[in-house]
């Protein structure tokens, strides 16, 4: 009987360990330039599973980031200035953030957690923030070109 319990046991902590080694974090740099230009997130796009989770880490002063656009049923997050924030992703579907004082040079940028399942909704934030961006009006575009249907 104490090996049976013993057996359970360690395929219980395995399970949890698996579970735990699955899931990765990605890194998002907050900074004042970039290989994509001033004002910028990096990378500007994330491709991420469900319960990664994405740290933006302030590599400048003066930056934040707060969620746009996420999927149904995701919490959204809004990240104080100067402020690394560690969001977890737990819902599939399309993500996307900016940095509210840099919104106006299109600061943002866009992640994509297993099936686009706000494809639309997405795609109409990412429309809405470069038709308001005074500068950069492509880049996030660009980011979102790289969301997988």
């Amino acid at each position: 009987m104490q090996t049976r319990f013993k057996q359970v046991v360690a395929a219980l902590t395995l399970s949890v360990f698996s579970g735990l080694a699955l899931s990765a974090e990605h890194i998002v740099e907050m900074k004042n330039a970039g290989a994509d230009g001033a004002m910028v997130f990096e990378p500007g796009f994330v491709q991420a599973e469900p319960g990664d989770t994405v740290k933006f880490v302030l590599v400048d002063q003066a930056h934040n980031s707060t969620s746009v656009a996420v999927p149904e049923g995701a919490s959204g997050w809004q990240g104080g200035i100067n402020e690394e924030i560690t969001v977890t992703l737990d819902e599939e579907g399309v993500y996307v953030y900016k940095c509210t004082p840099h919104a106006a040079l299109n600061m943002a940028g866009v992640i994509q957690v297993g099936e686009a399942t706000n494809y639309d909704a997405a795609k109409a934030a990412v429309d809405e923030l470069s038709a308001a961006a005074a500068t950069n009006k492509d880049r996030l575009a660009k980011y979102f070109a790289n969301v997988q249907q």
